[in-house]
């Protein structure tokens, strides 16, 4: 079936999605979260294929590891599902309403973007992720996955469809495209008129290449070179514990720390505790000059390591004399993803907050917090670096566009 049949039938299932109850579209992620426990054997073994040819092709362990599936992350899905039929329904939803002095009543609502396309690699859960947001939202949902992991997607989207259906929505609301041909993404990417918005979820090259290809409108995600900056103010123990979190709890997630800045005034005290820290979880660490005084295990930092999403087990690490100094770092090799600061000093918080322009930033606390899940939205579509239309995690009313309704007694316009 071409991308544009799919297209087409999406929007048929995205009309009746518009429509849909809470309560229906509610038990459908019932369904498809019951669903996926129920037949996890065969998920897991569509993975395994994938897996397997994933070792073969050379994939990296950052990789491998985003794809990897288990009866415990298929659990977690399902439970996403769970999590994200108890959060209210956000379309419908009065954003804002008055009555005008011309006795006009004025609202605007929430309203479904219609079709979201969603274009991503190696993440299985993104395939469910994306499908029950979107559900939930009032969306139809056209996937394009890796090719690395088809058997995965496949299986997941064959096991949804089922539960959509079964619920008397329609199958179609959850399309999976073609993973093995590039035209299925270059004809989703040219689908204007009958896909509303399409999200890019992976690397720095694909999504690159959808918002600079695309003639559908582009909700950019972004690749996240985030950086814990520990002030002279920090608490060391609390700085170790925030940095070690942040670069180690999960390698391959983009709001994983990928630098880290030391301020000159607690380098002697931070450093030695922290190269340690990072070399008993064996974490290569890429300094600077000064870095590097404190560990000869310490690799010589160049210019391209402060601008990499490592994605792996390797940090970017350098000492700044100033705050300002921290700034106009990120400001440099920052992407706007999250950036955190580590300090005991009021003063010195507000001034990092107010001037790095991220999505988000955080204060003595981990970047591994840039998530819906985390901040009670559910499961994420992805987590914007854009300005427009959304920014940051992107949960259920970031799904949605608005509408105007004017409700009037036949008033005419003098």
């Amino acid at each position: 079936m071409s991308v544009t049949e799919q297209a087409r039938r999406a929007r048929d299932a995205a009309n009746a999605l518009a429509v849909a109850t809470r309560t229906a579209k509610d038990a459908a992620l019932a369904a498809m979260a019951d669903a996926l426990v129920a037949r996890t054997p065969e998920i897991l073994a569509a993975n395994t294929a994938d897996l397997a040819a994933g070792r073969a092709a050379g994939l990296t362990a950052a990789v491998l590891d985003r794809l990897a599936l288990d009866e415990g992350r298929v659990a977690g899905i399902a439970d996403a599902l769970r999590q994200m039929a108890a959060l209210p329904d956000p379309v419908g939803e009065v954003v804002r309403g008055s009555t005008l002095p011309n006795g006009l009543e004025l609202r605007q609502i929430r309203v479904p973007f219609g079709v979201v396309g969603i274009v991503y690699e190696a993440r299985p859960n993104v395939t469910v992720d994306a499908a029950g947001i979107c559900l939930k939202s009032g969306n139809a949902a056209l996937l394009r996955g890796s090719s690395s992991a088809a058997h995965s997607n496949a299986a997941l989207v064959a096991v949804l469809r089922d539960a959509v259906a079964s619920t008397g929505l329609p199958a179609d609301a959850v399309q999976l495209l073609d993973a093995a041909s590039r035209d299925s993404v270059k004809e989703l990417m040219r689908a204007r008129g009958l896909v509303d918005v399409l999200i890019p979820r992976g690397g720095a090259a694909l999504i690159r290449t959808v918002v600079e290809e695309s003639t559908v409108p582009v909700i950019e995600t972004g690749v996240g070179n985030c950086h814990v900056y520990v002030d002279a103010a920090a608490d060391v123990a609390k700085a170790v514990a925030v940095t070690l979190n942040a670069k180690t709890q999960r390698l391959s997630t983009c709001n994983t720390a990928e630098s880290l800045l030391v301020h000159a005034g607690i380098a002697d005290t931070f450093l030695p505790p922290v190269l340690e820290a990072f070399a008993e979880a064996g974490v290569t660490v890429h300094g600077d000059e000064r870095v590097a005084a404190h560990s000869a295990a310490v690799v010589p930092a160049t210019e391209e390591d402060f601008a990499t999403e490592y994605l792996s087990a390797d940090i970017s690490v350098a000492v700044v004399d100033s705050l300002d100094a921290a700034v106009a770092h990120i400001r440099r090799y920052g992407t706007g993803h999250t950036e955190a600061i580590v300090t005991e000093s009021t003063t010195a918080a507000r001034d990092f907050v107010a001037r790095v322009d991220a999505a988000a930033v955080m204060v003595n606390a981990s970047t591994r917090f840039t998530d819906g899940g985390e901040f009670g939205f559910g499961a994420e579509i992805g987590i914007s670096t854009q300005k427009l239309h959304a920014r940051g995690p992107m949960g259920l009313p970031e799904l949605t566009s608005t509408k105007y309704v004017v409700t009037g007694d036949g008033h005419l316009r003098g």
